[in-house]
């Protein structure tokens, strides 16, 4: 999952940031609606987060001009401006849902994983390889049921070896989707992630193996069982 999020307040665009991270997802954040228009022209993303009270202009119209031109991806409104009128201008803009600030974020994260279940932009629900079944909304990777527990960086590699099953992932991909939690990413934080998952992958039946491609990456193959 790929996330938007335009907010012009510094600090609050970092916790947000950070809340996404822990969910498992990946987000490239602006605080502008021209970097917003920007990056919409060359990035598909499954939620835009919107702040309303942009330096460059109003949120509002920004929703609009989305919708206008066929944006069809669940947008949540965070933003300062609590009269209901305001809320309502903001819904029938074209707005899926609306979090007034200060906000809790254990709801943020509610909020988004229940547009994300519902967005036409989205996946597909779950992912499937073997006995493995992977939520990318919840960002759960479970076993017959039961939860392998991953950190937010062993999510997001499981999530891409899943939607690549029976093919060899290159290293480099998994760099790039890894250094998306930071500028501080260690030249082994791709192995690191990968052993982890592998232990927890070792610890349950999975009906799939983890395998290192020399030179090339790493595969997620189904068993014949």
């Amino acid at each position: 999952m790929r996330l938007l999020l335009i907010e012009d307040t510094p600090r609050l665009r970092e916790l947000l940031i950070e809340s996404v991270h822990a969910a498992g997802w990946r987000i490239d954040a602006f605080g502008t609606c021209a970097e917003a228009e920007e990056a919409l022209s060359t990035t598909a993303y499954d939620l835009l987060l919107l702040d309303l009270g942009l330096p460059d202009g109003d949120g509002i119209e920004l929703i609009r001009a989305l919708r206008r031109q066929g944006r069809r991806m669940p947008i949540l409104v965070l933003t300062a401006r609590s009269a209901v009128d305001e809320r309502i201008s903001g819904l029938d803009a074209g707005a899926d849902d609306y979090l007034v600030k200060p906000f809790n974020h254990g709801e943020f994260l509610a909020r988004c994983r229940a547009l994300l279940r519902r967005s036409p932009e989205a996946a597909p629900p779950v992912l499937t390889a073997g006995r493995l079944v992977f939520d990318p909304a919840a960002g759960v990777l479970t076993c017959e049921g039961r939860d392998l527990g991953l950190t937010p960086r062993e999510r997001t590699v499981a999530e891409i070896l899943m939607r690549e099953v029976g093919r060899a992932v290159p290293k480099r991909k998994l760099e790039h989707a890894l250094s998306e939690f930071g500028d501080d990413i260690s030249t082994n934080a791709v192995e690191l992630a990968i052993s982890r998952l592998r232990k927890k992958l070792n610890a349950v039946e999975p009906g799939a193996a983890l395998e290192t491609i020399r030179g090339l990456g790493y595969l997620l193959r189904e068993l014949n069982e």
